[in-house]
């Protein structure tokens, strides 16, 4: 099995950043993607939004789905002070189950389910949590819910995890076909996690750099 390089590694902090000044973009604002309102947690819906070559990747891996099948979108954007709540909650949890484990090695666990805020693509505008729906919009069985973590799916929540039914295995596949075709990489911890432009994308793809930083909703990019 090939080693997974997780969001901790020094190896993608490494990645330097070359802001292209793209903005950040509502996929709702002409419906060509399905979009679940879930992770709606602001007024402003942060989490709809992406960068234009996340959306435009986004629409073209649409377009190499089977017939019948649709895109559906969960969660795109993630403001920085989320990110570092999340990451922080999670690390505690382990934490607390596993008093003798060092912050390294707590650190290392977290992020196989949530990325440290200091290089998180959700916070760049660059990372999708995506799943598959049917031409009814009706959410498919991928082998795990959207989000849950290594402990709750005993390591189903990995994308080729060898637990999961033919079915979904074979929906993941589909899936990920697309999205991959489409010039976006996956988070192997994670089935749903894809990203464009980001540092994790960059160590993957041999690019020099990431395209995308940090960014707060609301103000134009950095440039």
């Amino acid at each position: 099995m090939t080693e997974i390089v997780l969001m901790s590694d020094p190896k993608v902090a490494a990645v330097p950043v070359q802001e292209c000044g793209e903005p950040l973009v509502d996929v709702r604002r002409d419906g060509s993607l399905l979009v679940d309102e879930r992770k709606r947690l602001d007024s402003a819906g942060s989490f709809a939004h992406v960068r234009a070559g996340v959306l435009d990747r986004l629409l073209a891996a649409q377009a190499q789905l089977p017939r019948g099948l649709r895109l559906l979108f969960v969660e795109g954007y993630r403001p920085p002070s989320l990110q570092r709540r999340y990451f922080d909650a999670y690390a505690a949890q382990l934490r607390g189950e596993h008093p003798q484990w060092s912050d390294g090695r707590i650190r290392s666990a977290a992020s196989r389910y949530v990325s440290p805020p200091e290089i998180a693509p959700h916070s760049a505008g660059a990372a999708v949590d995506v799943t598959l729906a049917d031409a009814d919009g009706r959410e498919l069985d991928m082998g795990t819910r959207m989000n849950a973590s290594p402990e709750e799916s005993a390591g189903a929540c990995y994308t080729r995890a060898d637990t999961i039914g033919d079915e979904a295995r074979s929906r993941r596949e589909v899936l990920g076909s697309a999205l991959a075709a489409a010039g976006l990489v996956n988070y192997p911890t994670e089935w749903w996690h894809w990203s464009y432009g980001d540092r994790y994308w960059a160590l993957e793809t041999g690019a020099t750099a990431a395209l995308y930083g940090p960014e707060d909703l609301g103000r134009p990019a950095s440039s």
